[in-house]
C-alpha cells in the first residue's frame, strides 16, 4: 500500500510564493502518475496540475494555475513538488497529493482518475 504526505502548507500574503511538497512511501505502479488538487470548504475538489513520474515527464495544468504553479518530480526523493507563485486568496484551500498508474489525458483533473490520496496541507493567503 503507497502513502502520500504533503507538506510545505501554511499562511502567506497575496503575491507570494509557496513551495509543497508530496512524499510517496515508494516508488510504485500507483504513483506513475502524480497530481495536485485543492478543495476549499463548500467547494468542489479542483484539479491542479499532474505529471507522469516515468522517463519523460509530462506536466499537465489547468487554466487557473497555468503559468503560476510548476509541477516537478524528483524520483530520487520519491518527491513531486508544487511550486505556487502569485497566490491569491481565493485560492486559500486544502492542498492534497494523488496518484494513479494511469490517468486518461483528457480527465487528468478529475477526482476519479486517482487511486491514492495524502491527507492534505492547508495553504491560506491573506489579503
Amino acid at each position: 500500500q503507497v502513502q502520500l504526505v504533503e507538506s510545505g502548507g501554511g499562511s502567506v500574503q497575496a503575491g507570494g510564493s509557496l513551495k509543497l511538497s508530496c512524499v510517496r512511501s515508494a516508488n510504485s505502479y500507483l504513483t506513475n502518475y502524480m497530481a495536485w488538487f485543492r478543495q476549499a470548504p463548500g467547494k468542489e475538489r479542483e484539479g491542479l496540475a499532474a505529471i507522469y513520474t516515468g522517463p519523460t515527464p509530462s506536466p499537465y495544468y489547468s487554466d487557473s494555475v497555468q503559468g503560476r504553479f510548476t509541477i516537478v518530480p524528483d524520483n530520487g526523493k520519491n518527491t513531486v513538488y508544487l511550486q505556487m507563485d502569485s497566490l491569491q486568496p481565493v485560492e486559500t484551500a486544502m492542498y492534497l497529493c494523488a496518484s494513479a498508474p494511469w490517468v486518461d489525458r483528457d480527465k487528468w483533473c478529475s477526482s476519479d482518475q486517482y487511486k491514492v490520496w495524502g491527507q492534505g496541507t492547508q495553504v491560506t493567503v491573506s489579503s
